[in-house]
């Protein structure tokens, strides 16, 4: 008898399937038709706002008992098989493979996107910016260990455009070839991973060396080599290095995020759920920054950052990099920012983009 009934359950689930699939061609048919449309007037395929609108109509009007929380990952896979007949999508990132730039690329364009690794962020600029690749992926902060100041400087001279960010919870695992702590005599990572991880090193391995490279994946391709190294790198890059874990989330902090951005050609548009960037440097002059900031808080615009870098043509002057929660075409965002050219010596605007979701 539960044999029977299993056998039907089963024979349900492959009609249900072949539907699933006959609508997902149904569908790619329909996308297909999209993109020829938009090359007849130009447009980008890629739309980040309308591929987070997709994302936030399918989890409200989910019923269950299929999870909210998978229909992003179901759905993002899906769009990003159509959007490779559209187009084959190239992707530039801060390479090698299995960095969490890596990992942030792959969340954000799905496995049908063509990710290509570059050996530094100026090189995934110019890999956009020369059209080679239809976007970037860099990182521009954590949220332990502050910003990442390349990218920031790579926009004073880029006109590249932020497209959309990610933020991606950071995991730092311990990895070796035999995945034994008794085995392991040295510790391989990125600086920043290691000084992420100080706490428990200090804890469990205060007397072991400890090993600067230029990336976790580099560091996890190195313990493949060598048995007496571990890595502090992700899971993919374990997974990737064929390596061990000798200890799971070793963070100190394990509310640990990085914020990526997506840089591309053109400004994206209007989300109803954005932030903007801009880049200002502001006049020398004495109540200077309260009159930079006044724009905002009389319209009462949320900024959820500022940073300032050195402006490397003048001593003892500086560049300031804003957030500000809204669209560029938002009237709030745009007077504020007509009024603040007011007491810059210039203004930029490094995007209009959906803001991204924990």
């Amino acid at each position: 008898m539960i044999a029977k009934r299993l056998s039907e359950l089963r024979q349900r689930i492959d009609t249900i399937d072949d539907k699933i699939l006959d609508l997902l061609n149904e569908r790619a048919r329909v996308v297909i038709e999209v993109g020829r449309a938009k090359a007849g007037e130009n447009k980008e395929f890629y739309v980040p706002s309308r591929e987070q609108a997709i994302y936030r109509r399918l989890i409200e009007g989910n019923p269950g008992p299929f999870p909210s929380e998978a229909i992003r990952r179901v759905f993002r896979e899906i769009i990003s098989a159509s959007l490779s007949l559209e187009e084959p999508m190239k992707v530039a990132f801060l390479g090698p493979q299995a960095t969490f730039t890596h990992v942030a690329g792959m969340q954000q364009f799905g496995l049908s996107a063509q990710l290509v690794p570059q050996k530094s962020i100026s090189a995934v600029f110019d890999e956009v910016a020369r059209g080679r690749a239809h976007y970037g992926v860099v990182p521009v902060e954590n949220s332990n260990e502050g910003i990442v100041s390349h990218t920031l400087d790579m926009f004073m001279e880029s006109d590249l455009k932020v497209n959309a960010e990610i933020l991606l919870e950071v995991s730092h695992d311990l990895l070796s070839r035999t995945g034994k702590l008794e085995d392991v005599r040295k510790i391989i990572s990125h600086p920043q991973a290691l000084a992420q991880c100080r706490k428990w090193l200090e804890e469990n391995l205060a007397e072991l060396p400890q090993v600067d490279v230029a990336s976790t994946a580099l560091a996890a391709q190195l313990a493949a080599e060598d048995d007496s190294a571990a890595a502090i790198a992700s899971e993919m890059a374990a997974n990737l290095y064929g390596l061990k874990v000798v200890k799971q989330k070793i963070a100190d902090n394990p509310s640990n995020f990085t914020r990526f951005l997506i840089i591309g050609r053109q400004m994206p548009g209007r989300s109803g759920h954005d932030k903007t960037s801009i880049m200002f440097s502001v006049k020398d002059e004495p109540g200077i920054l309260y009159r930079m900031l006044e724009p905002f808080s009389k319209r009462q615009l949320n900024l959820t950052k500022i940073e300032s870098r050195p402006l490397k043509s003048k001593a003892w002057e500086y560049i300031f990099f804003l957030d500000v929660i809204g669209h560029i075409v938002d009237p709030g965002v745009k007077e504020a920012i007509e009024e603040l050219h007011q007491y810059c010596q210039f203004v930029k605007v490094l995007g209009s983009y959906p803001k991204a979701r924990l």
